[in-house]
Formats: structure tokens, C-alpha cells, sequence
């Protein structure tokens, strides 16, 4: 099962990767973490789309304005409010980078131990990336590849792999196409190099579950999406999406009572433009939630109706709010104490909110969700309650803070039955980062996670985890040109 589970995993991976690089780079070329020392990126709007009155022409091309055109409301658009910080007007340009992290750990082998091992760990990560942006499509592109290496558990040492893409192409006036991928190999969640800190996700009811953080071991994790929205009035647009997520543990026994997981996903929308920034529309969605655990293959399917309203003062700020039923159906495999599967059913309200603000010097996102989802390494899908926090402000000209946490609650869908450990994750990480130059900057932070799942050996047994990291990078940044 493992072996098919894998097979179709390389082949949904490799066959997205082809579709948005063969689309991407035809029209490019003519023209959670703890380190966050990114160049200036473009414009993120609140809104999230390509904005036509902002996007240049591509060289000799005649000029599309158009500012009746509307953009795709959070709740449906699966992106992430930015916390960057200052001037992001510029785009078209190739970056580039090295950073090293050392990182000291108290609880490194989690349930795998019989008592809390720490450790100091080294992360070597070059990275590069490529943002270009033309009159009808946006891309960018990050690539980072790396190492991890342990000082006293070399068993631990990895080679890590990280690769991300976002592209959007706007196949005539009124019609876009999108294509997201994000991709990790790695041996510990909380490495992140340049390019892959990201914000607060920007609300809605699908997406990948990452609040089930493992101790140290080995993982692979890929999260995809594409969608197509068409704007066929002057304030009415309908679009449609898919998703999958994966995630998978080579090494099982590095993480008791941890599983493979995945899931697909499809969305359909309606939203009309009530002002020129508010956006109110209703959403239909599927969900296929698998689960891997020791005894069988969990299933649970979803079905929900959600409506959705965003208002957006400025470029700077945006908040959005869904809600609706949401329908479940969740086929569990036998137990010790029953020869058959069972067959779960129920109704329960989904609902979310967020909200994002950035500034100059400032930078602030949060949200909220309370829907059914994928278990992210539990037994089976999840009734989940999650709330995201992240921070920036820059105290200086060469000083910044930044805060980010998270909280969950995970309640396995028929967990009684199926004998599964329901429980709650929460997280947080403080940094503050010194600039040396225009190209190289230090970060100084602190992590805290703490898990409270019963059940789960490499998380009861000793469920805080504390890490305090330094990281120096070197990034520079060339310019494509307009």
C-alpha cells in the first residue's frame, strides 16, 4: 500500500511540476521558519491576483488597463497574507543566497527515547529564486537545497530538499490561470531557509494540516494547487480549484503513533464585487481526507457550502470572513474490538476569519478556522479549531522583530471509535534580526512548542520541545529589468 501510496505521490508531483514549468517559463523567459531576510518582493495586495493597472507590458506589447478588473478573495485563494517589511516595488529579478544556522534542541528524539536527548544541530542552505512578472503573468520560483547535520546524532543527518513555485497567467482579459506547488524533504519541520518563511494563511477552509509537529525525523511533504477564475460581468466572477496535499514518514520509527497522510480537494466559487473592495460569493467544496495508520486506510469525505465576505480599506489591509455546514463521511477500518469498518456521518458548521495589515514598517496577520481536515500525521481526518498569529516591525533602520505562533486543537473524527488520540499543538517563535550590510544579515530567535496528544509516543512522552538558533545569510538580488 505504502509502495502505490508513493508511486502516486512522484507521479501527481512530477506531472504539476512539468504543467507549471512548461507554462511558466514559456511566458517568463522573453522578458514557519525562523529566518526571514528576503530581498524586496512586489506588491502583495490584500486582494490577491494579478492587478492589471499595476503589471507592466511585456516589451512591444500594447498596454491591457483595466481597473473593472476584480481579484480573488482570500477565502478562496489559498494564499498568504506577507510580513515583509518596507518598499516592494520591485519585481523582475533573479536572487540568491547562502545562510547557516546552528540551532541548539533539548528534545530531540521525542517518544523514540527513553529520556529527553538535546543536541546542537548545523543547517547549510543555498537558495535561489526567480521572480518575474509581464503584463499577463506573474512567476516565482525558489529552489533551496541544504544540509542538517547533528554534533553528537549523526544518524540525523540529512540532506535536505526545498522547492516552491506560484505562477499565474492571465489567458485573456477576464481569465486567469494559477498553479501552486510547495515542496520538503527535510528531517525537522522548524528548518526553513530564505525564501520559504511565508505568513499567515489568508482564511478559508482548505489546505494542509501542519500543526502536528514531529520531534526530529525524517519527513517529505508536498502541497499543490491549481485553479482558473473567470470575471464574465462587470462585478461577477466564478473560478474553480483543486488541491492535494501529502505527507509521508520514511522512517516510521523515528515517529510511534505518527502516519502517512494525504488528501484531495476541489472548489467552486461564486463572488460578486459589492463595492470597489468589498467582495461577498459562496463556495462549494470536496474533500478526500486518507489517513495510513498501522490497522487499515482511514477515509473521510467532505462536503461543504460556505459563503464568504471580504472587505479591503487599502492595499494594505484586508478582512475576510466564511462560513456555512459542512458534511462528513468517514469509513474507518476494523479495530481489535470490531471485525467490520465503520461508517461515521454528520452535519457540523464550519467557519473562519482573518485579517491582514501591512505597512511600511509594520506588518501584522491572524487567522482563524474551525473546519474539518486532514489529520497532518493522526489516524484520521480531523474536527479542527486553529488560530495563526504573525508580527513584524522594524525598530531601526538596520533592526527588526518579528513574533509568529500557532494554536490547534485536533479532534480525530471518530476517535472514540477508532481508538485515536485526539489532542492540541501550540507553538510560537521570537526573533529579532540585525542587518550588517545590504546583503548580509544575523538572526537571533527562540522556538517553544508544546504538544498535549495522549496517544502518540513521539509526542506524550515528552511533549515540549525549546530551541534557540542563530542564523547569518548572504542573499543578493539581480535586476531582470522591466
Amino acid at each position: 500500500m505504502r509502495t502505490e501510496f508513493q508511486g502516486a505521490f512522484r507521479a501527481r508531483v512530477i506531472r504539476l511540476i512539468e504543467i507549471a514549468l512548461g507554462v511558466g517559463l514559456s511566458v517568463a523567459l522573453p522578458a514557519f521558519g525562523q529566518t526571514d531576510n528576503t530581498p524586496p518582493r512586489p506588491p502583495v495586495p490584500a486582494l490577491v491576483g494579478i492587478d492589471n493597472s499595476s503589471t507592466p507590458p511585456e516589451s512591444g506589447a500594447t498596454p491591457e488597463v483595466d481597473n473593472d478588473r476584480m481579484m480573488v478573495p482570500p477565502p478562496v485563494s489559498g494564499q498568504t497574507y506577507p510580513i515583509v517589511l518596507g518598499s516592494q516595488e520591485k519585481s523582475n529579478y533573479l536572487s540568491g543566497g547562502l545562510s547557516f544556522t546552528t540551532a541548539y534542541t533539548d528534545n530531540l528524539e521525542g517518544g523514540a527515547a527513553s529520556h529527553p536527548v538535546s543536541d546542537i544541530s548545523y543547517f547549510v542552505a543555498p537558495t535561489v529564486a526567480l521572480d518575474t512578472t509581464t503584463a499577463r503573468s506573474h512567476l516565482d520560483l525558489a529552489y533551496a537545497p541544504g544540509f542538517t547535520f547533528y554534533q553528537h546524532n549523526s544518524g540525523f543527518n540529512q540532506a535536505n530538499q526545498h522547492a516552491a513555485i506560484d505562477f499565474e497567467y492571465r489567458l485573456s482579459p477576464h481569465i486567469t490561470f494559477s498553479v501552486r506547488d510547495s515542496f520538503e524533504k527535510s528531517s525537522n519541520v522548524l528548518n526553513q531557509p530564505p525564501d520559504f518563511s511565508s505568513g499567515t494563511v489568508s482564511g478559508g477552509a482548505q489546505g494542509p494540516n501542519v500543526s502536528v509537529i514531529a520531534p526530529v525525523a525524517d519527513r517529505v511533504s508536498n502541497s499543490g494547487n491549481i485553479g482558473m477564475a473567470y470575471q464574465y460581468a462587470l462585478n461577477d466572477m466564478v473560478g474553480a480549484s483543486g488541491t492535494f496535499t501529502n505527507l509521508h514518514y520514511p522512517n516510521p520509527e523515528q515517529v510511534p503513533g505518527l502516519y502517512d497522510s494525504s488528501s484531495q480537494a476541489g472548489l467552486g466559487f461564486y463572488a460578486r464585487r459589492l463595492g470597489t473592495r468589498q467582495y461577498i460569493g459562496v463556495t462549494y467544496q470536496y474533500q478526500r481526507l486518507l489517513a495510513y495508520p498501522a490497522i487499515g486506510r482511514n477515509e473521510t469525505q467532505t462536503h461543504a457550502v460556505l459563503g464568504f465576505y471580504t472587505i479591503s480599506t487599502n492595499r494594505n489591509l484586508s478582512i475576510s470572513f466564511f462560513g456555512g455546514p459542512q458534511y462528513s463521511d468517514t469509513l474507518q477500518p476494523p479495530t481489535s474490538t470490531q471485525s467490520a469498518a465503520t461508517t461515521l456521518r454528520s452535519w457540523t458548521p464550519a467557519g473562519g476569519a482573518s485579517i491582514g495589515w501591512q505597512a511600511h514598517l509594520s506588518s501584522f496577520a491572524l487567522s482563524y478556522g474551525h473546519v474539518i481536515t486532514s489529520g497532518g500525521g493522526l489516524a484520521g481526518a480531523v474536527q479542527q479549531d486553529t488560530a495563526m498569529l504573525s508580527v513584524r516591525q522594524q525598530l531601526t533602520r538596520t533592526l527588526n522583530a518579528s513574533v509568529s505562533g500557532g494554536y490547534a486543537q485536533n479532534n480525530v473524527v471518530g476517535g472514540e471509535v477508532l481508538g485515536a488520540s485526539s489532542g492540541h499543538s501550540l507553538s510560537g517563535t521570537a526573533s529579532v534580526q540585525q542587518l550588517l550590510g545590504p546583503h548580509v544579515s544575523v538572526v537571533l530567535g527562540y522556538s517553544r512548542v508544546h504538544q498535549s496528544y495522549t496517544d502518540i509516543q513521539a509526542i506524550s512522552t515528552f511533549p515540549d520541545t525549546n530551541r534557540e538558533f542563530i542564523s547569518i545569510s548572504y542573499q543578493f538580488s539581480k535586476s531582470l529589468g522591466r
